[in-house]
């Protein structure tokens, strides 16, 4: 055990003469202290600037991948035939126009107006359909309804008045020929 006393003495003493030629050197401690917080600014700057370009590189990459999809989607867009719309019938639109009749009549309203470009819209938006359309709003008038704009195309605009139903009824065609 003698020996691992005087270990541990002879490290003791090498401690404390380092700590009295720090203690007698403030300049060089000073010094070093400078010169290190110097080094780690320079580093945090290297540092930064690693970072930045590193960003720009990602970003660049970023950028140039999403030109070769975008490019990658349109050619695919291109091949891709375009789906077939299918139209409406001309028994569908009088179906919507009848049964929005009968809705009005329901709830005890004299008249319904009927837009055909707003039916249009209402049913295939995008699609065209106008000259079904047209042909449905004007074959649903019956004796007493009245147009409101009277055309071929979408600006057709029909009063139809719900208070009687009836089949009786004769149709505008019947009555004003």
């Amino acid at each position: 055990m003698p020996t691992k006393k005087k270990a541990e003495e002879t490290a003791a003493a090498a401690v404390e003469a380092e700590a009295k030629k720090t203690a007698k050197k403030p300049a060089a401690k000073k010094a070093a202290k400078t010169t290190a917080a110097a080094e780690t600014a320079e580093k945090k700057t290297t540092a930064k600037k690693t970072a930045k370009k590193t960003e720009k590189a990602e970003t660049t990459e970023k950028k140039t991948t999403a030109k070769k999809a975008t490019a990658k989607k349109a050619v695919k867009k291109a091949a891709e035939p375009a789906p077939e719309v299918v139209k409406k019938s001309y028994q569908e639109y009088k179906d919507v126009i009848n049964w929005k009749k009968w809705e009005a009549h329901n709830l005890d309203w004299l008249w319904i107006e009927v837009n055909a470009g707003d039916l249009l819209t209402e049913l295939e938006a995008g699609v065209d359909n106008i000259a079904t359309a047209v042909a449905a709003v004007k074959d649903c008038m019956l004796e007493g309804d009245y147009y409101i704009v009277e055309a071929d195309d979408a600006a057709l605009s029909v009063r139809y008045y719900t208070d009687n139903l009836s089949e009786s009824r004769r149709t505008y065609k019947e009555v004003n020929g």
